[in-house]
């Protein structure tokens, strides 16, 4: 695929949640003797970038350059957050300190391969509207300038519906492509993005649909490509591959290509951030959703948010051919 050589020239500009990501790795030999749950003897500790700054990381990875603006707390884990991004290639620039909130930190507890329990750090209290117009102001920059923007959403108080509506109506008139990783019920504020990319149960629930409907699927796709005025929604299903439902054409399937699926962390950072660097190098929908779920793949197969490359996708590419 030549679109892969133009991912070098290709800048993304990635709006979200950004997450640390700390992993406690550890094996387990027995049942503690004070409640019926497993001992886990921890071997060791590593942090990776987490939500937005996991997708900000992939765009890196695939050989593109990323811009990333979050939030971030005036805390310990805040502090940390310039040299886990320096180790994925991405810059903490654009990274706004709140003062007195939390950074948002999942502790995920590992052993034998399994994750065990994990543990949130998080807020997801509404920005004062003086923290609003800072983050604004860090963003308006660098819309005009990109090849395509991403909306990496966990609902932690950081992405406004007045925030959205701002970034989304600015894009569009600059010509740049909106992709949005959704979260919650209320798609609204999504409206007139480029587009969408929830799972199966996040689709059901933005429509009042219960999962096993069905044809859940092809119902939900197409009504939120029409009442949310999108250009195209890419339906995620595990297992079952993503579906690409476009204001033109039929419903276009793809079956997944993982070989065996150990940790779905991060699938979805890397199925928007491989969308949005295709999409921004000139490929057409069709394509772009090819290579995400070839990179989707990938990403299944290992534990953690891993962040692939543009070389492993090649290679990935090449074989599945």
């Amino acid at each position: 695929m030549n679109i892969l050589d133009s991912f070098a020239n290709t800048k993304v500009l990635v709006i979200g949640d950004v997450m640390l990501d700390r992993y406690w790795w550890g094996n387990v030999s027995r049942i503690s003797p004070e409640a019926p749950v497993p001992v886990v003897k921890m071997d060791n500790m590593t942090l990776a970038a987490g939500g937005a700054a996991n997708v900000a990381a992939n765009v890196y990875g695939l050989g593109a350059t990323p811009v990333l603006v979050g939030i971030i707390g005036d805390d310990t884990e805040g502090e940390l957050f310039p040299d886990v991004l320096s180790k994925v290639g991405v810059s903490h620039e654009h990274l706004i300190t709140i003062a007195g909130r939390p950074t948002t930190v999942k502790t995920r507890i590992i052993a034998h391969s399994q994750q065990m329990a994990r543990i949130d750090q998080e807020t997801d209290a509404n920005l004062s509207a003086n923290d609003e117009e800072s983050v604004w102001s860090r963003i308006e920059p660098h819309i005009k300038e990109s090849h395509a923007i991403v909306i990496s959403d966990y609902a932690k108080g950081f992405l406004s519906d007045l925030l959205l509506r701002r970034i989304i109506d600015l894009a569009n008139n600059s010509g740049v492509s909106v992709l949005v990783d959704p979260k919650g019920k209320d798609y609204t504020k999504y409206c007139a993005a480029s587009l969408l990319t929830p799972n199966r149960r996040e689709a059901a629930d933005a429509c009042g649909l219960e999962e096993n409907t069905q044809q859940m699927v092809d119902i939900a796709g197409n009504r939120l490509l029409t009442d949310l005025d999108l250009d195209s929604v890419l339906i995620t299903q595990g297992e079952d591959g993503m579906t690409l439902f476009r204001k033109s054409g039929e419903p276009f399937h793809l079956n997944t290509l993982a070989r065996e699926v150990y940790d779905v962390t991060g699938a979805g950072d890397t199925v928007i951030a491989s969308l949005a660097v295709a999409i921004g190098s000139g490929a057409d929908l069709e394509t772009a959703a090819k290579i995400a779920n070839t990179a989707a793949g990938l990403v299944v197969e290992q534990v953690g948010t891993t962040a692939i490359t543009v070389t492993e996708l090649r290679k990935a590419i090449s074989d599945n051919s």
